[in-house]
């Protein structure tokens, strides 16, 4: 007990507090101290207490109490806030800006915004962001930031918000945005990595009582741009004639202040790219499918996205443009009239432009481009009241997914993140003299802008698989497009309108649920995280069985099914099976719909319609039933004998048809035929399997007969005999089935186009035959009972091989 009161002594005094005024006419450290902090920590330095991050060597230097130096960095809260504004009211120009930049500068870069902030008080005046959340990942260089100052409702104010990035400087300046009755929105350019970004507000209306500035509230957030270079990327062309200048329409006065050379329209369609990246992320985002988007090819180069890019001359990693000459000429191309709206002009114009872009990258088989371009040389003629060399198209070909649009209304367009807002607030009046009013909804600038930006995403929306819609971009919605960046609508000469104080979220054009839908599992908007998708089998099956239901299954999974009904053109009804978690993708790879369940969607006076279904799948495939009621009807249902016990043959000849029967007459339903069944002597053909009658009756193996295609299938049973599908030709290989281990036959993989080139067997113990025949033609399908049901048959056509197979299935 002695020993212990002496130790809780000697702790006492080892920890009590030193006297200051002692300390302070000692300015040398004894050497006692310094050994003890050696031995404590490991070395003769002690560690800093913050992280690299919160240096703070670049403030400006404050005077407090009359001394000059630095401001001291401030110690870690006892209590972290739950808000991340603060408020800056009371101190000078000076100590505002050094104290929002010490609290900027400490943001830890792990993510955590709270660790070395200061605990300021709260101000109801910093920025709410309402957009996105602290700490986000976005997969995007430029993104959309929104949201509000104060509660609009209670004291609705105009200013000024000062965007900050913790990089500022040359490479990434601050910028500003206007705030409109207390809403705001914002373009904030990022970095691969950890981003750091101060919000500033400021207004007359809440100025220093001290000094008269106004006051600073500021707030922070941290984001994680995190580039998808796994992604296959959407390329950007210029398409330009052989001799053509390079020049696109634009009136004096702006080919004065800007110019309208080719480095300009460079940096006016990288920007609008941008922009186009920017609305898709949020859009997805709002649909709860993450920041997914599209993103360029990029190259190191002199950047354009700031105004101080391209004064500067500073290099960055920035997106992109490919200058491709086509074999034409100017006056060719304008003499070809693209924009008249007839097919015979969009299929010149489509040719032009995908063969000139198929040299420039030089496409070999099994390759697939994205590509968005934008036709250079198109020109308003005044006299013929029309814009030449331009074409308005998107789609494309397996290999090659374009989306095209002219120049006509690219003098419009924002050439940097400073002058978006400048540029969607442009009242000028459009001069028909030089530039077009394209299809009379681009009176004025900020309206052409809408038109040439917005237009060329709906060709882009075309490329990546999306139909017109009943709402959105894809219905010509995106002459609102400017909503989306802007907090303020002006005047508009398309609706007469005197223009929008605050564009809201409801406000605004966005991409149909349908175009997301598509989105979210195409293979340019895959994310790290996302399961992957096998490159070989992207088929979808189904299976109209008993009861007026269906059966779908897609190895990637079904996403979900579009209903039309006859005559419509525009989808307004549909499945979706997407799991709503966003950390599980899984899609169900096996569907059940009933007819009853689609006729529910509808309306009254089209539920006795004839419908149509699309069925989408994981890997952004489809397949289309053009009629449903016809799929469902009894052509698709055979009938199948009912189980029997024939007695076994001593001569193992094939068994009796008679024998004990086992149950009343069973169904069979077929699968989606593959083939188109019109080989010139092709005939119908269709075979039970005798083990799916005969419960005796034991398979053993299969035969397949091949050559350069599939010519037979032939099923060999234990007591020697045998059932063909097809006939005998080419060569045969023999796959054996394990009976020991109650091996069946599951299904086959099937290479088919017009006619079956190739099959391979799939077993119940996940075994694989490899592929017999030609194991590169057609494309693959996977033919397999759904769950419940087995192999009954098969059933097609033959000709000189087999160009017709369906399965046949039984529960």
């Amino acid at each position: 007990m002695a020993f212990l009161k002496d130790l809780r002594r000697r702790s006492r005094a080892s920890f009590r507090t030193s006297d200051s005024s002692k300390e302070s006419n000692n300015s040398v450290p004894s050497q006692k101290s310094s050994s003890t902090l050696s031995s404590a920590y490991g070395g003769s330095t002690p560690p800093s207490s913050n992280p690299a991050s919160s240096s703070s060597t670049n403030l400006p230097a404050l005077k407090t109490n009359g001394l000059s130096g630095a401001p001291p960095i401030p110690p870690r809260p006892a209590v972290v806030p739950s808000s991340n504004r603060n408020s800056m009211v009371g101190s000078t120009n000076i100590q505002m800006s050094a104290i929002a930049n010490m609290q900027f500068q400490a943001m830890s870069p792990s993510g955590s915004s709270s660790t070395m902030r200061m605990n300021q008080p709260t101000s109801p005046y910093a920025p709410k962001i309402t957009s996105i959340v602290d700490g986000s990942i976005v997969h995007s260089k430029i993104i959309v930031i929104s949201g509000e100052i104060n509660e609009p409702q209670a004291r609705p104010m105009d200013g000024n918000l000062a965007v900050h990035h913790d990089k500022d400087g040359q490479a990434f300046p601050s910028t500003n945005w206007p705030v409109s009755d207390s809403y705001f929105k914002s373009l904030v350019y990022l970095s691969p990595g950890w981003n750091k970004l101060r919000f500033d507000f400021t207004s007359p209306k809440l100025s220093s009582s001290n000094y008269g500035s106004p006051s600073i509230h500021s707030s922070y957030i941290m984001l994680n741009y995190l580039p998808l270079n796994s992604a296959p990327p959407l390329q950007l062309v210029i398409l330009a004639g052989k001799d053509s200048p390079c020049t696109f329409d634009a009136t004096p006065s702006r080919t004065q202040n800007e110019g309208n050379d080719l480095s300009v329209a460079i940096r006016k369609f990288r920007m609008a790219a941008h922009l186009w990246q920017a609305f898709t992320a949020e859009q997805m985002y709002r649909q709860k499918f993450g920041r997914r988007c599209f993103r360029f090819e990029e190259e190191w180069q002199t950047g354009t996205l700031s105004l101080a890019d391209w004064a500067s001359g500073i290099q960055k990693n920035e997106t992109r443009i490919h200058l491709v000459r086509c074999e034409q000429t100017v006056a060719e191309l304008r003499d070809t009239n693209l924009a008249q709206q007839n097919e015979n002009a969009k299929q010149k114009g489509d040719f032009i432009a995908s063969d000139a872009i198929r040299k420039h990258f030089n496409i070999r088989p099994g390759q697939k481009h994205y590509v968005a371009c934008l036709l250079l040389d198109a020109h308003w003629d005044k006299k013929a009241g029309t814009i030449t060399a331009h074409a308005a198209l998107g789609g494309g070909s397996d290999d090659l997914r374009l989306a095209i649009f002219g120049s006509h209304a690219l003098q419009s367009y924002p050439s940097c993140m400073e002058e978006v807002v400048p540029a969607f607030t442009d009242c000028t009046k459009t001069d028909i003299n030089y530039v077009a009013n394209d299809c009379n909804e681009s009176g004025s600038s900020w309206e052409a802008a809408n038109i040439g930006i917005g237009a060329h995403l709906h060709e882009v929306g075309h490329l990546l698989g999306s139909p017109h819609q009943e709402t959105g971009v894809m219905l010509r919605d995106y002459v609102r497009l400017n909503r989306t960046f802007c907090i303020r609508e002006p005047y508009s000469t398309r609706t007469k309108s005197p223009g929008m104080r605050v564009c809201k979220i409801e406000d605004e054009c966005g991409w149909h649920r349908l175009d997301t839908l598509r989105y979210r599992y195409h293979p340019c908007f895959r994310l790290p995280g996302d399961e992957p998708i096998g490159n070989s089998d992207d088929s979808i099956q189904y299976y109209a069985i008993d009861n007026g239901r269906l059966i779908a299954l897609a190895n990637s999974g079904i996403a979900f099914i579009e209903i039309r009904t006859d005559g419509a053109d525009l989808c307004h009804h549909w499945f979706e099976y997407i799991n709503p978690d966003p950390r599980n993708g899984t899609l169900p790879r096996q569907v059940t719909l009933s007819e009853a369940e689609v006729r529910a969607k509808l309306p009254e006076d089209k539920k006795k319609s004839k419908i149509s279904l699309q069925i989408w799948s994981g890997s952004s495939c489809n397949v289309e039933i053009q009629d449903l009621g016809d799929t469902l009807s009894q052509k698709n249902i055979t009938m199948l004998p009912p189980v029997k016990l024939a007695p076994k043959s001593d001569e193992g000849m094939m068994m009796s048809m008679v024998g004990k029967s086992f149950g009343d007459k069973r169904q069979g339903f077929k699968s989606r035929k593959l083939g188109t069944s019109q080989m010139e002597g092709t005939k119908p053909q269709e075979i039970i399997l005798q083990s799916c009658i005969y419960q005796s009756k034991l398979l053993t193996s299969l035969r397949i007969w091949a050559g350069g295609a599939l010519d037979g299938i032939e099923f060999c049973y234990e007591d020697g005999s045998s059932q063909i599908f097809g006939k005998q030709g080419g060569s045969s290989s023999e796959f054996l089935l394990d009976t020991r281990r109650g091996e069946t036959v599951l299904g086959f993989a099937v290479r088919a186009g017009a006619w079956v080139d190739g099959i391979e067997i799939l077993t119940s113990i996940g075994r694989r035959s490899g592929m017999y025949g030609n194991a590169n033609g057609g494309s693959l399908h996977t033919l397999m009972a759904p769950r419940g049901y087995q192999l009954a048959g098969l059933s097609g056509s033959c000709g000189p091989w087999i160009d017709g197979l369906q399965l046949i299935i039984t529960r």
